[in-house]
């Protein structure tokens, strides 16, 4: 991505007379020398893969640790008997989100979204909107148009890697483009869009990365969960009128600091937080032995 930052967006949008998709998709073209087509058709796919993901998921399959699996199923079926207390639109969200991280977890296909670690969240608010919305195919690509121009910023300024950044940056990220995303679809502005997603980084920084047994999966998975709460919230916010008192471009520039200086032990090492816990510690103990078993 040639784009730097979310105001040369907005400054784009203003003077071409540009929706925020069109940007990205326009710096998509230039950037990778295709056509409009080409680049729509392979944001289709990307689509395609983040459907084919639901639609594979049975909550049978468990990760190799045996850590992970399941929960997206038992989230589906409390739902399914009315006893969750978001009900509709957020429990499916909430379900979605266990769904594809475990997935990620299983080893089976998902989208990096911006990060395998993070795939739960941009699909999770998206999927589950199509059965509560009339949304067309094309209004589904302009989002993820929207939500990679996010990514790709951050990515830029900041980090999306927890090796990096800690967990604010896989899990911060993407709900900061799936909010983008959420307010891109219900017609919200630009400056809109920019508020969401820096509302949904700052309740988010300094997330450490504190992986037990240094495997993706705990606590990762549910974090995907509260990366798409999180998304939700800020997106109706932001269409609520609701700004961030610190300007976009700021709080992504704020989050990559505080990554800089986040201590190694929660950047992805397993060296401290929930890692470091004795549960941690005697699961990873237990999970060496049995690959040494093998």
């Amino acid at each position: 991505m040639a784009l730097a930052s979310m105001s040369e967006i907005f400054e784009r949008m203003a003077r071409n007379g540009q929706e925020f998709w069109e940007v990205v998709l326009a710096d998509d073209m230039d950037e990778r020398q295709v056509s409009r087509e080409a680049s729509m058709a392979k944001m289709l796919t990307t689509w395609q893969a983040m459907q084919d993901a639901a639609d594979s998921y049975t909550g049978r399959k468990r990760s190799v640790s045996g850590l992970v699996g399941g929960d997206g199923m038992k989230m589906r079926q409390y739902t399914f008997r009315g006893c969750a207390m978001t009900g509709g639109y957020v429990s499916e969200v909430i379900a979605e989100a266990l769904s594809m991280a475990e997935s990620n977890a299983c080893m089976r296909r998902i989208v990096a979204a911006p990060t395998a670690g993070a795939c739960g969240v941009l699909p999770a608010v998206l999927l589950p909107l199509c059965k509560y919305e009339e949304l067309t195919q094309h209004q589904l690509l302009e989002a993820l148009y929207v939500a990679a121009g996010i990514g790709s910023i951050i990515a830029y300024k900041a980090s999306i890697a927890g090796a990096s950044g800690g967990c604010q940056a896989e899990i911060g990220t993407a709900s900061a483009m799936a909010a983008g995303a959420l307010v891109a679809l219900r017609g919200g502005e630009g400056e809109q869009i920019g508020h969401a997603v820096a509302m949904a980084l700052k309740n988010l920084m300094g997330l450490v990365c504190d992986p037990v047994a240094g495997l993706v999966e705990v606590p990762c998975v549910k974090r995907n969960v509260i990366g798409a709460v999180n998304a939700v919230s800020a997106a109706d916010m932001a269409l609520a009128g609701i700004e961030s008192r610190i300007p976009v471009d700021e709080v992504i520039d704020a989050m990559g600091e505080v990554g800089r200086r986040m201590p190694v032990e929660f950047r992805e090492t397993a060296l401290g937080g929930l890692a470091a816990t004795p549960t941690g510690e005697r699961l990873k103990r237990e999970l060496t032995a049995k690959r040494e078993k093998q």
